[in-house]
């Protein structure tokens, strides 16, 4: 076991871990051991916790929200052609999405405004004023209407989630949540945003927190071109909120 450190170095370590989690990013807690113990209060406590558990409990509650709040930030993408650069919006069981993304369109940057509801995909394209019928494809992306759906939404990606593996505790901004490694069929992932080689698995780092919801999900794969990774993190948070979405006018 390693020596406790004194007081200033415990001031020290923290300050750097509450640094680290402001930008969003799955920061490690120094202090953690990968297979159990809490940095903080309001973490996950079991000393032997499995991670396959952990996925299935995630999944169990994300499967019962009937809505979320939903954020989409992009990493290392490449820098021509139709591309997914980000985006934020609401969420509504059974298949609802309105939001904005931030899109790379026939070579302009761009907010898109987007509405997704049963099934047919919404969007004010750049230089237009009023919403039209779209294929999410053309942008670069799938329906995120489909996220919420239990059978091919964001929760197939716990439960196909595979060699998961404990990580230590880290935090999401401030709050604290235990992570899982695995590896997720490349088909999987093409179906939910996109990819450039179904044939290859993607590296993921899930953040759940203690009560049971899952924070984050990193994704690391070629997303755009075969050989080439790229990022994608989901940020999901204010499960339950009031939310209604309806079709454009």
């Amino acid at each position: 076991m390693a020596r406790t450190p004194s007081a200033p170095a415990r001031r020290t370590v923290l300050r750097a871990a509450l640094a680290l989690g402001s930008a969003g990013v799955l920061a490690p807690l120094a202090g953690c051991s990968s297979d159990g113990g809490s940095a903080a209060a309001g973490g996950p406590t079991s000393a032997a916790q499995d991670p396959a558990a952990l996925l299935a409990k995630a999944r169990a509650t994300l499967d019962a929200a009937p809505s979320l709040a939903f954020t989409l930030q992009g990493a290392d993408l490449p820098e021509d052609g139709n591309v997914l650069l980000g985006g934020t919006g609401d969420l509504e069981r059974p298949d609802g999405f309105a939001g904005t993304l931030d899109v790379r369109f026939a070579g302009v940057l761009a907010k898109v405004e987007v509405v997704s509801t049963g099934g047919t995909f919404y969007a004010k394209l750049p230089l237009t004023t009023t919403f039209s019928k779209v294929d999410p494809k053309t942008l670069g992306f799938t329906d995120p209407g489909g996220f919420m759906n239990p059978e091919t939404g964001i929760s197939q990606l716990l439960s196909q989630a595979k060699d998961p593996k404990l990580g230590p505790e880290s935090r999401v901004v401030s709050e604290v949540v235990r992570q899982v490694t695995a590896t997720l069929p490349g088909a999987l992932v093409d179906d939910l945003l996109t990819s450039a080689d179904p044939t290859q698995d993607v590296a993921a780092t899930f953040g759940i927190t203690a009560a049971g919801e899952l924070r984050q999900a990193e994704l690391v794969g070629p997303f755009y071109a075969k050989g080439v990774d790229s990022t994608f993190t989901i940020l999901l948070r204010d499960y339950g909120k009031s939310v209604q979405i309806t079709a454009p006018a």
